[in-house]
């Protein structure tokens, strides 16, 4: 027994895969296409994939903001658990990766249900709420430029509903968050985003060590 989180080494980490995770074939042909692009590692852990479609379904979201889509695998987890007529946006610069969200996207039918804006994800949280999307969002996952996260903060809490959900991944930056002196701006992004967060009344907060860290704030 233990009183701290445990520390999971590669044959506890597959049990812990092999006895919880209910990847659909699709997504697991999702992870393995995208394995094989230069820029994979952007690709969440499906543990974390199915926390989050959990969460969608406790919560019944009607509308969702997803910052960084990169292949869709988050997006189908999510819009898969969504309520009937929720909605999904999602935030991403133009990249050939975005065909393949696409694909997928149909063959899970989901695409009804997602629009794709492809510009700036500042530019376009900040065009959200100029259409008059300010407190009407209930949950959003950011997971893009991680130099812009207390910048995706600020915009995020302006669109959430107070009791929305706002996700940040990879809060624990593979460990690079103990970096006395980070010469990475991403780095030190993250370690004054968390060290907002701690302190930020506006929201409550967790943070867990689910895939690169994933840390979970509601709006009060």
């Amino acid at each position: 027994m233990t009183n701290r989180t445990l520390n999971l080494d590669e044959p506890l980490y597959q049990y812990l895969l092999d006895v919880s995770l209910r990847e659909s074939e699709l997504l697991r042909q999702l992870r393995d296409e995208t394995a094989g692009l230069a820029n994979a590692r952007w690709q969440i852990a499906p543990e974390q994939g199915q926390f989050m479609a959990l969460l969608v379904q406790l919560l019944a979201p009607r509308r969702i903001i997803e910052v960084g889509t990169f292949t869709g695998y988050s997006a189908i987890c999510m819009a898969q658990a969504m309520p009937m007529g929720g909605q999904l946006i999602c935030c991403d610069l133009p990249a050939d990766y975005n065909a393949i969200a696409e694909r997928y996207w149909q063959q899970a039918g989901v695409s009804e249900c997602i629009e794709q804006r492809l510009a700036p994800a500042l530019q376009t949280l900040a065009d959200l709420e100029a259409e008059g999307l300010a407190e009407a969002v209930d949950m959003i996952f950011i997971d893009a430029d991680k130099a812009n996260y207390p910048a995706y903060f600020e915009q995020g809490l302006r669109l959430l509903k107070p009791g929305g959900l706002l996700l940040f991944d990879n809060t624990l930056w593979s460990g690079r968050v103990l970096e006395v002196e980070p010469q990475s701006a991403d780095t030190r992004a993250i370690q004054a985003l968390n060290q907002q967060l701690k302190s930020d009344r506006r929201i409550d907060l967790s943070m867990l060590p689910l895939g690169d860290g994933l840390t979970l704030c509601r709006k009060r």
